[in-house]
């Protein structure tokens, strides 16, 4: 299915963003990859140029509108369009609300939500003149239900959460299907991409999926047109004791609920 597929990628440098990248190389698909490290990036081409179809990058913050154009540029030049955008560039925030200032929210947003929905606007006319259009959005469970000490990531990835269903909704018509990833606790590098320059004093657990696990998760769910993908046991059962019992989930998150330990930052 993905043979010569154009596939753009964001925050492909490490993690899932680089897991998936791996995995629709060795599908053979055509690789537009984004990320800021440019080091890294260069990198990840270099390892992966053998197996794709053919392999393009744009170093930059996917918050500029000139990385975003820059891209779309690239896709245009070198394909004529593109067939599959995958937003998966994110930042964390950690700690509680009440310590943090109000930029700590806006930068969260325009990361994990202003850039990804500006991306998709710039792709959008390019996508509706490919027959296999599709929009993967890189979400989280905690886009299901909120936790102690990530309440701004936890808000953008809401509001990703609703954004991909109102789109899904507003493009069935034109064939393009719009995919929410919502991943759980994952083994990467994400949380060292954290505003306020916090330093963390928890890592996740022993039950994070890998990286390359979400990533062919993702590609099976595409595969399968599936509109949402929760991932791992723990994620589900999250998402379903929030439905099932929200008053106890409340409670038992305000309990249980780890809030990470900071230092520096307001």
């Amino acid at each position: 299915m993905f043979e010569n597929r154009r596939v753009a990628i964001t925050g492909a440098s490490s993690g899932i963003g680089r897991a998936l990248a791996s995995q629709f190389a060795q599908r053979r698909a055509r690789l537009l990859l984004n990320a800021r490290r440019a080091d890294r990036l260069v990198e990840l081409a270099e390892q992966l140029r053998a197996e794709a179809a053919d392999l393009q990058i744009v170093g930059g913050d996917i918050t500029d509108p000139e990385t975003r154009a820059a891209m779309l540029e690239s896709a245009r030049t070198h394909w004529d369009g593109l067939d599959i955008l995958v937003n998966n560039a994110g930042i964390g925030a950690l700690g509680p609300f009440a310590q943090a200032g109000s930029e700590r929210m806006r930068q969260v947003f325009e990361t994990n939500v202003f850039a990804p929905i500006e991306l998709i606007r710039v792709f959008l006319p390019t996508l509706r003149q490919s027959p296999h259009a599709r929009i993967v959005n890189v979400c989280s469970v905690l886009g299901h239900r909120g936790v102690p000490g990530k309440s701004e990531y936890c808000a953008s990835k809401f509001a990703m959460h609703g954004f991909s269903d109102a789109l899904r909704a507003e493009l069935q018509r034109e064939g393009i299907r719009v995919l929410l990833v919502s991943p759980s606790t994952t083994e990467s590098e994400f949380f060292g991409a954290v505003v306020d320059g916090a330093t963390l004093a928890h890592r996740e657990g022993k039950g994070a999926m890998s990286a390359a696990a979400v990533a062919r998760a993702t590609l099976r769910a595409i595969e399968r047109n599936k509109h949402e993908v929760i991932l791992s046991l723990g994620g589900k059962c999250l998402v379903w004791f929030d439905r099932l019992l929200p008053t106890l989930a409340d409670w038992a998150v305000a309990r249980f609920g780890q809030t990470p330990s900071r230092r520096g930052g307001p």
